[in-house]
């Protein structure tokens, strides 16, 4: 077995004996490397008592390294490949983690975050490479039909961009996303809380066998392992790491999704936030998040997004309505067009007086106006032109 082989063997058993994201774990592999780490853990070296009675309690279940190869013989079978630290296909902004420290972590999923230590890749596409220039869409599994619109949208628009859409795979705002990329042509990358043999929920396995053949799946988890709840909140941090920023599109008043975005901006990443009706209780969590945080951004569609992440350049354009005929008029124009009454006619006079400027000036502006077609020459006086599409005046 190669020095690659051992280490990669030695952090697929590291991650089964302790969950992804344990500081003392990584630390013990920085210091010593996977394999002695995990020869210290096996002899009850743990550093810290918690981590030796969860070493303990996991080896009870089973030999680590016989674990460890089994899972690596089904990912072979399958189809699957461990990525570790030290290859091309490692993700390098993923190291981030080893700096992410969250304000008022007392929950140990907000303070074990650190690096993983492998990732288990299911599709053709190289890691790395793929992740170089995507973006996180997340947001609530019971989506409405808005959000559920505004995230296939999304998931489309940055797909046919370029962009790799990455999420988590679950019903809503999730699968939308993936759905939107794929529909575009693109590719889309699942980050799971589970084995990448049997991605959560069962509902979209559709959908996954989808992204597995012309995206990624992706996950810290070898083969086998179940879709815990507490993993779904300790694999948002990869998403928000391996992004250019994380795209909030729906959440209730508790919501992983906001936590995934919170990681974001803890990352000094691009955190943006799409706006609900304030009677929905799908938009409580995102409006919670643009109100508390000072650096999330209010985006409504594809160029807003883009223009936080993408090139310099690639600015959205400034909403605005229709052009009206008048737009380009100066100031003296637009005085006599408004001075104009909507209905019947008015005499010079009249109207320099109106507009409050000198019959000269009036005159030659109405000359312009009439060669523009905005007015109409009568016997009487002048009128505005039945085309002219008017801004309506202030009440």
């Amino acid at each position: 077995m190669s020095t690659h082989e051992k280490s990669a063997l030695a952090r697929v058993a590291l991650t089964w004996l302790a969950e992804p994201g344990t500081r003392s774990v990584h630390r013990l592999v920085d210091q010593l490397g996977a394999t002695a780490a995990l020869d210290l853990l096996l002899d009850g070296g743990a550093p810290e008592e918690g981590l030796r009675d969860s070493v303990a309690a996991r080896s009870g279940a089973g030999d680590a390294r016989a674990v460890a190869a089994e899972a690596l013989a089904r990912g072979d079978r399958l189809g699957a490949r461990v990525v570790i630290p030290g290859d091309d296909e490692w993700p390098a902004s993923i190291e981030h983690l080893r700096t992410l420290r969250l304000p008022e972590a007392h929950r140990r999923v907000d303070r074990e975050t650190a690096p993983p230590l492998c990732f288990w890749v299911r599709g053709p596409w190289p890691l790395a490479e793929v992740l170089e220039r995507s973006v996180a869409v997340v947001g609530a599994r019971a989506a409405t039909p808005y959000g559920t619109h505004v995230a296939t949208d999304l998931g489309y628009g940055l797909a046919d961009r370029d962009w790799t859409v990455v999420s988590g795979g679950a019903f809503g705002i999730d699968a939308a996303a993936h759905r939107g990329a794929l529909n575009a042509g693109g590719r889309t990358v699942a980050v799971l809380a589970c084995g990448v043999d049997r991605p959560y929920p069962i509902g979209n396995t559709a959908l996954f066998d989808r992204i597995a053949d012309t995206g990624l799946l992706v996950s810290e988890w070898p083969p086998g392992a179940e879709p815990l709840r507490p993993r779904f909140l300790i694999r948002n941090r990869v998403i928000a790491a391996v992004t250019q920023g994380t795209v909030l599109v729906e959440a209730a008043a508790r919501s992983g999704a906001t936590q995934t975005t919170r990681r974001a901006i803890a990352l000094n990443r691009r955190a943006m936030v799409v706006p609900g009706p304030v009677t929905s209780a799908m938009s409580v969590g995102a409006h919670e998040m643009l109100r508390e945080q000072p650096e999330a951004r209010l985006v409504t569609g594809l160029a807003q997004v883009l223009e936080e992440v993408g090139r310099i350049g690639e600015l959205a354009p400034v909403p605005r309505g229709p052009d009206q005929p008048t737009d380009l008029l100066d100031d003296e124009a637009r005085s006599v067009v408004e001075a104009i009454p909507r209905r019947g006619t008015v005499g010079v006079d009249d109207l320099a007086a109106r507009a409050g400027l000198p019959v000269r000036t009036v005159l030659r502006k109405l000359s312009m106006l009439d060669e523009l077609t905005l007015v109409v020459r009568r016997d009487d006086g002048y009128a505005l032109a039945r085309r002219t599409n008017r801004p309506a005046r202030p009440q």
